[in-house]
């Protein structure tokens, strides 16, 4: 029994460490027979999601309403997980142009874990606490706990000390029953079966993971007006392929042609909002800006209600 209470002894009854006879001789298999098996296992993951979406969804909403508010999301886990919620995390910036701060994720053993696993950072359940507390957690915030097993005592002790600090709590793993889910106001439980190689979670389960956190990232910024349509306004430009997609987001808008519209981002420090309206209401950056600015940011709102703020 650990300092959390979670049995050890336990370990062997998940799903995620069980044995599947259909792959006990996966080691005298061809290679084109080993790509098939392994796809087919695959398969069955955006399944397993979809079975979990009626508290996939409650967990969305709650967070959106957070972050609506100015909260932020927060990512916290070992290991694999802990690198899918780092991955995650460090995609909405140049995704969805927010700051560092906004997103992030938080791994057991510090970011030197990312690339070399820490011996026994996940099983210190006091680092977990203490990472939330260093971090300011607090009410308007949401932090997702990611655990394939649901059992990982550095998340389940961040979890638990999010939640008594007023956070949104959610609880992302991949077997019935996880004790991460007791931890968690929304408990996720995306049951991926045994694995092909036995207990390699960072297989099915950190797929059926990656998939829930896209969620995660994408619908709430979809919530937070960081889209129009499927279109990602809030890009940032930092490059060429980056600016070339500015460009044609633009047009695809306005259907100004890829010139005027590239010369008119250009003019707007690559905003591709702020460009879109200087195209579509004839105003200057100033005024875009302005319009963008008295519509929350977003791009359709300021489209939509734009000769109303004017007049």
């Amino acid at each position: 029994m650990s300092s959390t209470g979670i049995d050890r002894d336990a370990t062997g009854r998940l799903t995620t460490e069980a044995v599947d006879p259909r792959y006990a001789d996966i080691d005298r298999l061809p290679i084109a027979e080993l790509a098939r098996l392994m796809n087919e296992a695959d398969t069955t993951v955006p399944g397993a999601v979809a079975a979990e979406l009626p508290h996939i969804v409650p967990a969305l909403e709650a967070v959106s309403e957070r972050m609506a508010g100015g909260g932020r999301l927060v990512y916290v886990g070992a290991g694999t997980p802990g690198r899918i919620g780092v991955l995650d995390a460090s995609e909405s910036p140049p995704t969805f142009g927010t700051s560092p701060e906004q997103v992030f994720g938080i791994i057991a053993g510090g970011p030197g874990a990312i690339v070399s696993p820490i011996e026994g950072a996940e099983d210190d359940p006091e680092a977990g606490r203490l990472a939330v507390a260093e971090a300011g957690v607090g009410p308007g915030d949401s932090v997702i706990g990611i655990a394939s097993s649901g059992r990982t005592p550095f998340v389940i002790a961040a979890v638990e000390e999010a939640r008594r600090r007023g956070a949104v709590t959610v609880g992302l793993s991949c077997n019935a029953d996880a004790a991460l889910s007791r931890a968690a106001e929304f408990p996720i439980e995306v049951v991926v079966g045994p694995e092909f190689i036995s207990g390699s979670t960072r297989l099915k389960a950190g797929t059926a993971q990656k998939l829930v956190l896209n969620m995660f990232s994408t619908i709430v910024m979809i919530r937070l007006g960081k889209t129009y349509g499927n279109l990602m306004v809030d890009v940032r430009a930092t490059n060429d392929k980056l600016r070339a997609r500015a460009v044609r987001i633009v047009d695809t808008i306005t259907g100004a042609g890829p010139a005027e519209s590239a010369a008119v981002l250009e003019s707007s420090g690559f905003d591709v909002k702020a460009a879109v309206v200087r195209i579509v209401r004839g105003v200057g950056l100033d005024e875009a800006r302005h319009l963008l600015d008295a519509s929350d940011g977003r791009l359709r709102r300021a489209l939509e209600a734009g000769e109303e703020v004017t007049s």
